[in-house]
């Protein structure tokens, strides 16, 4: 089978090449994904960099985002089960509660191989049936971008109805926090460096937007904007370059959820808002299997679709992490595999 692998060169983008390997067979309890699509995310992107994991062994297969079809199945597993559509979890076995740190070296696109790849073997209980009425680009963004924005705001943040929450940017994660925000009857405030995307976030929603070129102080412009006291959530995709802002938005008791470092891991930073304010600083690791499915209902109730920017050939890998390299992207950045098999 063809598949994506960062090689044994090194890492970088230049490093990323086809590659083949053999087809793997399931074993007991496992079944054996043709897989259709995948999508990226900006891990991604930091994993074939190697800024990631700097002594992540190679070769690796990228990518956590991806959706397959059941092929085969191994021994003590229903043939019912071939022709299922299925996402793979992003954390191998992270069922419900809290993650270990056993499951946060399960993780798929590093240190597991991820998803870039014809086929792929998982555990039967590891498969996540996507909603119905998304296309296969759609139900390959949901593992790890949909389900981090749903641990953010629902299971960790405990979102309700009438609340406000800013996001960050026009990324995959965000766009999902801008959709479950808006279903849960929550208020949006999106931020963007360009009109025209703030222009797109609010035809979906977003009660008001800020331009951070235009206003690099646009915490203290958030916070007026959700009535003086601060916004009830943040999703935070910036990391340190972005918290100071983040926590000036946030209204004391709100709710910081830390997802990315876009601009960077590590700065200068007082901690005296988190302490004064009593703001709390949730970091957010995707999701469990209990949090994809109640998701997944969701969706499927209220026919959300994920904004899907662009869906790039399985050989033009290169391009595609050269667009989102670029920023210039609106939502998800998918990957097309391969048609979905007959039977499918």
């Amino acid at each position: 089978m063809k598949v994506i692998e960062i090689g044994e060169a090194g890492f970088g983008l230049e490093n990323l090449q086809v590659a083949t390997r053999d087809v793997p067979e399931p074993g007991p309890g496992q079944l054996l994904l043709k897989m259709t699509a995948a999508s990226l995310n900006y891990r991604d992107l930091m994993m074939i960099r190697g800024q990631y994991n700097p002594r992540q062994p190679l070769p690796l297969i990228p990518c956590s985002d991806g959706v397959g079809y059941v092929v085969s199945v191994g021994e003590g597993v229903s043939t019912d089960r071939i022709g299922e559509r299925r996402c793979p979890l992003f954390t191998e076995g992270w069922y419900d509660g809290d993650p270990t740190a056993a499951l946060l070296a399960r993780t798929r696109g590093g240190p597991i191989d991820g998803t870039l790849a014809e086929y792929v073997v998982i555990d039967q209980d590891d498969g996540i049936i996507p909603p119905a009425h998304l296309s296969d680009a759609e139900a390959a963004c949901l593992p790890c971008a949909a389900l981090t924005a749903w641990s953010a705001l629902v299971t960790l943040g405990g979102l309700r109805a009438g609340q406000s929450v800013l996001v960050q940017g026009t990324g995959g994660v965000s766009l999902f926090a801008l959709q479950i925000a808006t279903l849960r009857g929550a208020r949006v405030i999106a931020t963007s460096s360009r009109d025209e995307k703030l222009e797109r976030v609010r035809a979906m929603g977003a009660v008001a937007t800020i331009n951070y070129k235009d206003d690099p102080k646009w915490g203290k412009a958030a916070r007026k904007l959700a009535g003086g006291d601060g916004v009830d959530h943040v999703i935070e995709v910036g990391g340190a370059g972005t918290l100071g802002q983040s926590l000036r938005a946030v209204r004391p008791g709100g709710h910081i959820s830390m997802i990315g470092v876009l601009s960077g891991g590590a700065q200068p930073l007082s901690v005296i808002p988190i302490l004064m304010r009593q703001i709390c600083v949730q970091g957010v690791f995707t999701g469990h299997r209990t949090s994809f499915i109640a998701m997944n209902d969701a969706f499927s109730a209220t026919e959300t679709r994920p904004v899907v920017d662009q869906i790039f050939p399985f050989d033009d890998i290169n391009a595609a992490f050269a667009h989102m390299a670029a920023g210039r992207h609106f939502g998800k950045i998918a990957v097309h595999i391969a048609d979905a098999p007959s039977n499918g």
